[in-house]
């Protein structure tokens, strides 16, 4: 038991050899090979906490703490390699960009430190700084700069208000449709990037939709439950 804990560990930091490689990747500028890694990590990162769970490494494995090494990867895969690529993709034009890669980062290293980031139900406390779903999503939907640059503000505020968001794996109200439609985003992300963001009016509507559904569904929820209309 103990070696599958810290087996548990290994696996969790292959992520960041994956942040690597997403850097590597967007340094170069290749996007579509950047958001491969990036999806790949994305998957990671959705193994290990139910292994973690499962082989309870707080206990078999105790010297490794696997909360802050899921935290340093995820600063790396959401929010450090995302808002370069916002940078260097061009979607955003002069100070705009300039503007957004420092942004990002301030905001959501004051969020990563947040110590009420998760809420009773396993959802998120704020919007989570999952700025590589929204930056994976801009690249297929490509729309004008002040979109995105409202998208940014409005998101980065919502990091800490009491906004809920959910996890699509751990948050069990709705997993039954929260699930599914993360991994129609997922594979569809993974289809665009293999295509090499190439243009699908079809494509770029799921993305979209399946995007605003895991953005309002615990604002969603907390309105429905939350306020009595539904018990």
């Amino acid at each position: 038991m103990r070696f599958r804990a810290y087996s548990v560990h290994l696996f969790t930091a292959v992520g960041a050899s994956l942040a690597m490689l997403a850097l590597l990747e967007a340094a170069q500028q290749d996007w579509s090979m950047m958001a491969i890694w990036l999806a790949v990590a994305f998957i990671v990162d959705g193994i290990d906490g139910p292994l973690a769970r499962k082989y309870d490494v707080k206990s078999n494995a105790p010297i490794i703490d696997g909360t802050l090494l899921d935290l340093i990867i995820d600063f790396l895969t959401y929010v450090m390699i995302p808002a370069y690529a916002l940078y260097g993709s061009g979607l955003l034009p002069g100070w705009t960009g300039w503007f957004v890669v420092l942004f990002i980062p301030f905001t959501s290293s004051l969020y990563f430190a947040d110590t009420r980031m998760k809420t009773s139900d396993a959802s998120f406390r704020g919007f989570p700084a999952c700025w590589n779903m929204l930056t994976l999503a801009l690249l297929v939907i490509e729309p004008a700069w002040w979109v995105i640059l409202g998208l940014v503000l409005a998101l980065s505020v919502a990091q800490f208000l009491t906004l809920r968001f959910i996890h699509p794996v751990r948050t069990a109200r709705w997993r039954a449709i929260s699930l599914p439609v993360a991994l129609v985003w997922t594979g569809s992300i993974a289809y665009a990037a293999w295509t090499d963001f190439a243009h699908f009016p079809l494509l770029t509507f799921i993305v979209a939709v399946t995007s605003i559904y895991l953005t309002v569904a615990g604002i969603a929820q907390q309105i429905i439950y939350d306020r009595g209309y539904v018990r």
